[in-house]
This record gives structure tokens, C-alpha cells and sequence, in this order.
């Protein structure tokens, strides 16, 4: 059993759901056990049907769609023009429709672009978030009564997504060795079977024990570790949600470029903050390398074993040594640097 829910504090993305229900790193821990889930209601749910879904998917994201790989799920990103992440898909087909769950208040947006793009092909797309609803569950297989999207190997640490290669190498250049892993899937259930869904585990846990087990393991979310102009090279995200031999998409040419020729502008990188004091840095907050600002904090946690840290996103010439802070509202907060994808 669980105690009462506390909500989140208002403005963060997981405000319409439950924050803690009293201790969240214990929460923490039992999710570590397999022995909690968490309610994502507040997640968004998209459908396509139609017979043309996988191949027209797989022509609009950044992802091997077409076929799907064999667990039947994938993580995918829909890029801007110039190779800019502007929607992050969970997608897991059933046979005969393709579930997308999406970040909180970003269906309707995919779904106007998705139909901006229908043209003339056998596919229907609709917005079911009103009617399903997402959990978190601490396994990672499929299962057998919901539509199931699986972490990807590489956040899970079971392996490595097949994304392909091309001239500037494989995806690993970009993540040699994760800090940690972050293990479970998404199921997609009837809104009104979520209680009987989250009932079936002993306890529940809330947003900030997941959100802390996401950060320490570095794995980027839409609207926390991205801003309007995130490559997806810059977050972790090649290999995992970016596959690198296939055909044409949007902003494939930028992704490419960076790829092949260069190396993107930013990094992801986890901080380590300074326990002694008790506030955590506010996403945004600046990050300060000898004194010199080098980027923003993506999104900060209380970890049960590494204490206060934070995901934050640098300059690729942010020195991972040197006197690091996050400059807070209520001060300077002394940091030092893991760094998580290579300059």
C-alpha cells in the first residue's frame, strides 16, 4: 500500500499527476525492486491505423519503422527542417494499429502534423487520450493484456538498439557507458481500467522517484533536456530514437552532416551537487564553469544513493573539470561534471 498523493509543484511537466505519496526515495527503491508503478495519465496516446501506418511512420521519424524490431516497439523523433527534435513518439504497434504516446500536452500537435503530412495514404490518425491512459511498470517485457512500449536497450542497458552506421561511425560514439540504467515500459490501458492496473502492483510510486532513476540514468525527455534548438546527436538520443542508414526524413540531411563531419554544439552531462545544501537547481538555472556560462540544468533529483544531481546540457567546449556551479535563485550551488555523451 501507498500513502495519500502529494501533487507536483505547479509548472512541472508532471503536475496533473502524483508527485509522491510521502517518501520518495523509498518510492525510488521500490521501483529498483520491481515492486511499484506510476501513473503517466497525464501522457498523451495517438493512434494511426490504415494499412500504409508503418511505412508512412517510418518515412516521418527518425526511426527503422518498417518493419518495427521484434519487440514491437521503438522510440522515434520527429526533426524540424534543419534536424531540430520538435516531437518524441513511444511507439508499439498490435497488428493492426500503432500506439504513440507522447509527452504531456503535445498530442494534439503531432496529431495536426501528422494529418498535415496524410497526403493521399491509407492512414487515419486520432487523438485517444481522453479515452487511454499510461502506466509505468518496472519490467521490461511485453505484456500479455496491454499495448506495451519497452525502454530501449541502450537506457535499459540490455544491449544496443541496431541503428545502423554510416561514414562519421555507429551510434556509440555518442554514449560509450551510460552512469546508469533505467528499466520498466509503458502500458497503454482503458482510462477506466487505470486504478485496476495500478492496484495489481503492492505499492505506487509518483513522478519524482521515476524521474530520479531518469536522471541518473541520463536518458533525455522532451521539454527537460531539449529546448527549440536540441539536436538529437546532443542528448543521447542517436541510436536509441535515431537510426543512421536509413532512407529519407525530415532533417535527415542535418543529422548526417553532423554526423559525418562535425560534432554537435552541445553535450549532455550529469552533475553531481553539493548535498550540503538542501535546493535543487530549477530547469534552466545556468551552469558556470570557471566562471564562464556553459549551459542550462535540464532537469534535477534527489537520488536515493547519489544524493542531489542533475542533467544538464553545455557547450561541447565545457571543460568537465575546472569550478563548476548552477547559479540558483537562492545562490551558487558547487557541482562537479560526469560527462555523459562524447565531445
Amino acid at each position: 500500500m501507498s500513502g495519500s498523493p502529494v501533487p507536483a509543484p505547479p509548472g512541472s511537466l508532471d503536475e496533473q499527476i502524483a508527485w509522491h505519496f510521502g517518501d520518495p526515495l523509498r518510492e525510488q527503491r521500490h521501483l529498483i525492486e520491481g515492486a511499484a508503478a506510476v501513473d503517466l495519465s497525464n501522457r498523451g496516446v495517438v493512434t494511426v491505423t490504415g494499412v500504409d501506418r508503418l511505412s508512412w511512420l517510418h518515412s516521418l521519424t527518425t526511426q527503422q519503422l518498417d518493419p518495427l524490431p521484434e519487440e514491437g516497439s521503438a522510440l522515434a523523433l520527429i526533426l524540424s527542417p534543419h534536424g531540430h527534435v520538435e516531437h518524441e513518439l513511444h511507439l508499439a504497434d498490435d497488428g493492426t494499429t500503432t500506439w504513440i504516446i507522447t509527452p504531456p500536452g503535445t498530442a494534439a500537435g503531432l496529431v495536426d502534423h501528422l494529418r498535415s503530412m496524410q497526403f493521399m495514404l491509407r492512414v487515419e490518425v486520432a487523438d485517444r487520450s481522453d479515452d487511454f491512459a499510461v502506466v509505468w511498470e518496472p519490467v521490461r517485457e511485453v505484456a500479455a493484456d496491454a499495448v506495451t512500449w519497452l525502454v530501449p536497450a541502450d537506457f535499459a542497458g540490455t544491449g544496443h538498439v541496431d541503428a545502423g552506421a554510416d561514414r562519421g561511425g555507429d551510434a556509440r560514439r555518442y554514449v560509450p557507458e551510460r552512469p546508469d540504467v533505467l528499466v520498466g515500459r509503458e502500458v497503454i490501458v482503458p482510462r477506466a481500467d487505470l486504478a485496476d492496473r495500478m492496484d495489481r502492483w503492492p505499492r505506487q510510486a509518483g513522478s519524482w522517484a521515476l524521474e530520479a532513476l531518469r536522471v541518473a540514468a541520463a536518458v533525455p525527455r522532451l521539454g527537460a533536456e531539449t529546448d527549440h534548438r536540441t539536436l538529437p546527436h546532443e542528448v543521447g538520443w542517436i541510436g536509441p530514437g535515431v537510426h543512421l542508414a536509413k532512407g529519407c526524413y525530415r532533417g535527415q540531411e542535418a543529422v548526417a552532416r553532423v554526423h559525418n563531419l562535425g560534432h554537435p554544439p552541445r553535450r549532455l552531462v550529469l552533475l553531481h551537487l553539493d548535498g550540503s545544501q538542501e535546493q535543487l537547481p530549477a530547469h534552466g538555472d545556468a551552469v558556470v564553469v570557471d566562471g564562464r556560462e556553459v549551459g542550462w540544468i535540464g532537469t534535477s533529483a534527489w537520488h536515493h544513493e547519489l544524493g542531489p544531481i542533475a542533467t544538464a546540457v553545455v557547450k561541447r567546449s565545457a571543460p568537465n573539470e575546472g569550478v563548476t556551479f548552477v547559479r540558483t535563485a537562492e545562490g551558487d550551488l558547487p557541482a562537479t561534471v560526469e560527462p555523459v555523451v562524447e565531445s
